[in-house]
């Protein structure tokens, strides 16, 4: 059988949103910490990049699957940058300023998930995605690394087919 996809509306608990929250305000940390290493060392490149820091983010408490999603963010977000300069979409002031400092995620900024970290029950309208639990800081490392995987299950409702 081939993938189905629905349109789901997650349906948290408020215990459940939170762990949401913390959740993408870890990935986009996360990401603005491997934003910053990519910048440093000129590595533009998912794998080189990986090679970098995805040790760094699983020891500070990322899923795997979270952790590629992360450098994969980063990385296109510079492949964005460079795509606007070579179309000609972003030049003078504008390119400079972009390309002169690491991008920088904002807290509540989109982060994808895949079917590697979601599961789903739909005879139950149910699912689970990898959460952040805090956990206090273990070192002074760049970023606060409050992220440990957990998964949680959360009602889901199919909103049309």
């Amino acid at each position: 059988m081939g993938k189905q996809v629905v349109a789901v509306k997650l349906l948290p608990s408020p215990e459940q949103a939170a762990a949401l929250e913390r959740t993408l305000r870890a990935a986009n940390e996360a990401a603005s910490w491997v934003s910053t290493v990519a910048f440093a060392r000129g590595l533009p490149r998912e794998y080189a990049l990986r090679q970098h820091t995805y040790s760094e983010l699983k020891e500070r408490g990322l899923g795997s699957q979270i952790a590629q999603l992360v450098i994969k963010k980063t990385c296109h977000a510079y492949a964005t940058i460079a795509g606007l300069i070579k179309a000609g979409r972003l030049q003078g002031k504008r390119a400079v300023k972009a390309t002169a400092k690491p991008v920088v995620f904002r807290p509540e900024a989109a982060q994808a998930f895949d079917d590697r970290c979601l599961s789903w029950q739909m005879d139950a309208r149910a699912g689970s995605a990898e959460f952040a639990s805090p956990v206090t800081p273990t070192s002074s490392r760049p970023w606060s690394g409050t992220a440990r995987a957990s998964r949680t299950w959360f009602s889901a409702a199919a909103s049309g087919t």
